[in-house]
């Protein structure tokens, strides 16, 4: 199977979300947020981490990517080329999910995978360590 097949295999596939989850508002942001940084339309990204991200987390996200000089919702300096996201775990009124970002294409391809944490009462995000 090459990568055009297997990108229309996944072209194929049936998804669904909902506004009530913080799983899916999690993978609907690194989807939207990935296209904007690939897209190169900065605007968008600042936005989106303006509606999916609490405010204390874009501070610490600042800091952080000051001091690393990388992304910090992606935690790298690179876009990858696909993305993941699955239930971890939740308790103490969060919710933590783990994204696993693909770098690369084929038997090479790298991943970075990342624990998210969400707060199940506003459903945005509130940290996000590698991990």
């Amino acid at each position: 199977m090459t990568d055009t097949d297997t990108d229309t295999a996944a072209d194929s596939a049936v998804r669904s979300g909902s506004p009530d989850s913080a799983v899916d508002r999690v993978a609907d942001f690194y989807g939207a947020y990935i296209d904007a940084v690939s897209d190169g339309t900065d605007d968008l990204g600042a936005e989106l981490r303006a509606h999916y991200l609490t405010e204390d987390f874009r501070q610490r996200l600042a800091a952080w990517e000051e001091a690393n000089h990388a992304d910090g919702v992606l935690r790298a300096q690179d876009v990858p080329t696909r993305w993941e996201v699955r239930y971890h775990d939740s308790g103490a009124g969060h919710l933590f999910t783990t994204v696993t970002l693909t770098w690369g294409t084929g038997p090479d391809a790298g991943h970075t995978r990342l624990a998210v944490q969400s707060d199940l009462g506003t459903k945005l995000i509130s940290d996000i360590e590698e991990g």
